[in-house]
């Protein structure tokens, strides 16, 4: 009998934990939210040179549901408006954003980019959109924070 209930202790534990380790794991690039622009990197090399910071009122927001993207960005020191609308896909760690819709300035550069793809890097309350040149290097990247 206590050969039985020592068996019950160690094998209990080790059941329950397989069990818990079972659960469906939740999708790593869930972009579904607002989020809000902090700063950039600029790179080269593929290695950070420097770091720009929002300042004097620059401001740029993101926001993604259900496939779609749309996002804005008010800058004081600019008298374009600057926004867009659009859908997005994620495979493989790639952002792609497709724009439908967009402000005068924004839809020049829609004319020739018709497909804005990303290396995408996510925790949970934050992400990285890296821009990689025809080379495959990096040259910019946009680091946003969720907003809660």
């Amino acid at each position: 009998m206590k050969t039985l209930v020592l068996i019950l202790f160690v094998i209990c534990p080790f059941v329950l934990n397989t069990q818990e380790n079972k659960t469906t794991p939740t999708e790593p690039y869930n972009l579904e939210g607002v989020w809000e622009l902090k700063h950039q990197f600029l790179y080269e090399d593929n290695h950070i040179s420097d770091t720009i910071y929002n300042q004097n009122g620059y401001r740029q927001v993101k926001m993604y549901s259900k496939g779609k993207v749309m996002w804005t960005r008010y800058d004081p020191k600019d008298n374009n408006e600057w926004f867009g609308y659009g859908t997005y896909t994620i495979k493989d760690g790639i952002l792609e954003e497709r724009l439908e819709y967009a402000s005068g300035p924004m839809m020049k550069i829609v004319d020739t980019i018709q497909v804005f793809r990303f290396e995408l890097i996510m925790s949970k309350d934050s992400y990285q959109q890296i821009d990689i040149d025809e080379e495959g290097h990096y040259s910019l990247a946009e680091n946003y924070d969720k907003v809660k």
